[in-house]
């Protein structure tokens, strides 16, 4: 069963450009992460065109429950945690962001 880490967030907007560099510096700093991609089947950041201004909605896919609990273990003993996160938090609106679980069915 396909499992989906759905983190969505609303970006400041006088920090677009600046997140735009930030999203570069996060992707590149996860290809070289070879070890916390094991579990990932595909991780997408899709950005809201119309509607919710500076919107943004990222999906992690996983295989099943067990792969996404792997990750999380790993991710949340990385630098992730000390270093890509905090610097993630300065753009993002406060209380804007919410992190769910969702499985496929079909």
């Amino acid at each position: 069963m396909t499992i989906f880490l759905v983190d969505t967030y609303v970006i400041k907007p006088d920090k677009l450009g600046e997140f735009a560099e930030f999203v570069k510096k996060y992707f590149e700093w996860m290809k070289k992460r070879t070890d916390l991609a094991n579990e990932v089947k595909s991780h997408k950041l899709f950005s809201h065109m119309i509607g919710k201004f500076g919107g943004y909605v990222e999906m992690i896919e996983f295989e099943n429950l067990a792969d996404f609990e792997k990750w999380t273990s790993k991710i949340m003993r990385s630098e992730f945690m000390t270093t890509i996160y905090p610097e993630f938090a300065k753009y993002i609106v406060p209380g804007t962001e919410s992190n769910e679980i969702w499985n496929s069915i079909m």
